[in-house]
């Protein structure tokens, strides 16, 4: 429930917190590791987290967010991470998708699992310089971090506590309801599936 995602992500930034003071330049903000007990913090929601109380403690500049998950799969999503403080985001789920797709042969003629690699990173990289010259920012420094979004659907007591100096003009759903989205995404995750409906 909401209570304990709020609990989960005061531990998250607690957390860090603790690792800067023990010298830690490089954190690693990842949803492996789940299981039938623990279900993934959306990562966006965790970053932004972790981000923004980095931030109100003075500490932000101290240390590099990197996020691993399953999550990322378009620019669009790139795009919030990095634009909430991601240093980096290892899409592992989609590059294991690509992997999986060789293996069973879905590629087209002519595409190995390299190549169709390649061709993600390329045009993610392609997406993300699009949105930032369409918000006329020029580097990738210039744009991790800083929150250039308008929030629409979210509850501003979320907005304010999670998502720091981004506007909000509109409610919408609060941690309740995420956490109510986590669960039900984690218990379908966990059913057993048949080769039928194992399509993506």
């Amino acid at each position: 429930g909401g209570p304990e995602l709020e609990r989960a992500l005061s531990g998250l930034c607690r957390r860090a917190s603790l690792a800067i003071k023990q010298g830690y330049t490089v954190l690693i903000l990842s949803d492996r590791g789940i299981d039938e007990e623990l279900a993934p913090m959306p990562s966006l929601l965790a970053l932004s987290a972790v981000h923004n109380h980095l931030v109100r403690e003075g500490t932000r500049t101290q240390v590099c967010l990197i996020i691993e998950s399953g999550e990322p799969r378009e620019v669009m999503h790139f795009c919030l991470l990095i634009g909430y403080g991601a240093s980096a985001v290892n899409p592992y789920l989609a590059i294991e998708t690509l992997e999986n797709m060789d293996q069973r042969g879905l590629l087209p003629d002519g595409v190995d699992f390299p190549k169709a690699l390649s061709n993600y990173k390329k045009s993610v990289n392609k997406g993300l310089l699009k949105v930032f010259s369409k918000m006329g920012i020029s580097t990738l420094q210039s744009y991790r971090g800083a929150q250039v979004f308008e929030a629409i659907g979210l509850a501003s007591s979320l907005v304010d506590k999670y998502f720091t100096g981004t506007s909000s003009r509109i409610e919408g759903i609060d941690i309740a309801v995420i956490a109510e989205e986590v669960r039900r995404k984690h218990a379908h995750a966990l059913e057993t599936v048949t080769d039928s409906e194992a399509e993506l």
